[in-house]
């Protein structure tokens, strides 16, 4: 029973060492859908590098891009705020995604009329950009 539960315990940590080993990669155009009311949206995700730092853009089909702040990676994460205007509201939208190879989920969060609120978000990179 014990080599058993130590095989097990060697063989998670492994695991979870690899995980860890593998730095993910945010650079490129990511196609977004997220549900807000019901409705599908989209949007497009462009990160670059700038020197060492991050940088990209965010837009929408009723909407021109417009640049990210405090764009930041850590550990898979990727977090950063976008100004979404929507009938001439300018809404702060902050951003928490989790980065697996070309694939992106997690969550956008935005104050709209004295209210938080939070909608899933998906996207995957596309294929040239890798």
């Amino acid at each position: 029973m014990k080599t058993i539960l130590s095989a097990a315990l060697v063989l998670g940590l492994c695991g979870l060492a690899g995980a860890q080993g593998e730095k993910a990669d945010p650079v490129g155009t990511w196609k977004c859908e997220y549900e807000i009311g019901d409705m599908k949206r989209m949007s497009t995700l462009s990160i670059k590098k700038d020197g060492d730092k991050l940088a990209g853009t965010m837009s929408w089909p009723d909407q021109k891009e417009t640049k990210l702040k405090d764009v930041k990676l850590k550990k898979g994460d990727l977090t950063f705020s976008a100004v979404r205007v929507f009938m001439d509201n300018k809404i702060t939208v902050e951003y928490k995604l989790t980065i697996n190879g070309d694939k992106l989920k997690g969550k956008g969060a935005a104050e709209f009329g004295g209210k938080k609120q939070e909608f899933d978000i998906e996207g995957n990179r596309e294929k040239n950009d890798k």
